[in-house]
């Protein structure tokens, strides 16, 4: 049985002009250890990253430097071929088509209608994350888009996705800031991974920058792949599942098929690329990191070289802030709010 439930993130990875740097610079700010990864097909060296010893991302070295060096995602799913008719009659595009990965499994890239570019993992012996939603892991993932429209309808055909429009003017919606909103990501910088990889071999999952190391092989603490939204708190108006439009509203939550919409079941999230936005800024996916302290975090990042694109701030899932690391990927990280 498969360790991810379908259309659940399951594994994240980077592509980094320096290995050994970004190796550094990740083993600091998270703890994070290294072990040699198989490369895969024409890609070059790749480690997987592990947290507590257990399986967390992927760093690889980027073969092509016109790619950009960008954090990428994969879905999971139970039958890759039907997923891809799916993306291609629902008006996305494939950018690699479903490749076997030994007996890891097999996987795939496509864009969305808006040119966000994301992956597909059909896992075989190697599930994706074993870690999740706790410090120095993955928490969520946002695609930020100006065809809401067009990439709402998209995700709900492709993956069965529920969606939750949140907020409204005045209350605890996107408008106060919480993941999805136009503070939280930033993109540009050559590093929203909106670029579509057209080599035809496997690329860092929402950035189409070249090969990557396979997801990981055993099954993540939760058993199922899903989380609830950032820092598991429901915030008290505007997310009551309910898909109708909220004034004041530009962030749709989604949940699995099968499941009540809302953030107790939400699993990522679209938000707008508004006119605010440099024109040229391509969609992309903003992926997120649980840690303890987002203010330690966001320091440690600048220190290490990074920068602070947004700084440390209050939503009601905990506090977050945006980085990008020391070659340009960007990345979110989320303090969860203390348990009362």
């Amino acid at each position: 049985m498969a360790a991810f439930a379908h259309s659940a993130p399951c594994w994240v990875d980077v592509q980094l002009p320096d290995l050994e740097a970004g190796k550094r610079f990740y083993g600091e700010l998270f703890g994070w250890t290294f072990r040699a990864g198989e490369e895969v097909d024409r890609g070059g060296p790749c480690v997987d990253a592990l947290s507590g010893g257990k399986l967390v991302a992927a760093l690889a070295a980027k073969q092509d430097g016109r790619m950009p060096t960008a954090w990428g995602i994969y879905f999971a799913t139970d039958d890759i071929v039907a997923t891809v008719t799916r993306i291609r009659q629902a008006g996305g595009q494939m950018i690699t088509e479903p490749v076997r990965v030994g007996d890891a499994g097999v996987l795939a890239q496509a864009a969305d209608p808006g040119g966000a570019v994301f992956g597909l993992w059909q896992a075989g012996d190697r599930s994706g994350f074993q870690k999740q939603n706790e410090p120095g892991s993955f928490c969520w993932t946002e695609v930020y888009t100006r065809q809401k429209d067009r990439v709402d309808a998209f995700y709900e055909q492709v993956f069965g996705f529920r969606g939750t429009n949140l907020g409204s003017a005045g209350t605890d919606g996107p408008g106060r800031g919480e993941p999805g909103t136009e503070k939280a990501g930033t993109g540009g910088s050559g590093t929203s991974g909106g670029g579509a990889d057209t080599s035809g071999e496997p690329a860092t999952r929402g950035s189409g920058t070249g090969e990557s190391e396979a997801p990981g092989s055993e099954t993540p603490e939760s058993g199922t792949g899903e989380s609830e939204a950032p820092g598991s708190e429901v915030p008290e108006s505007g997310t009551s599942g309910s898909d109708e439009d909220v004034p004041g509203a530009d962030f749709r939550m989604w949940s699995p098929a099968g499941s009540e919409p809302g953030p107790d079941t939400a699993i990522g999230g679209r938000s707008v690329i508004t006119d605010a936005f440099p024109a040229e800024m391509p969609s992309y996916f903003l992926n997120y990191f649980a840690v303890a302290d987002c203010d330690a975090t966001a320091e440690t990042g600048a220190h290490l070289g990074g920068r602070v694109s947004v700084p440390p701030f209050d939503i009601p899932y905990g506090r977050m802030a945006v980085l990008h690391d020391n070659q340009g990927a960007e990345f979110a990280v989320l303090q969860p709010p203390v348990s009362r």
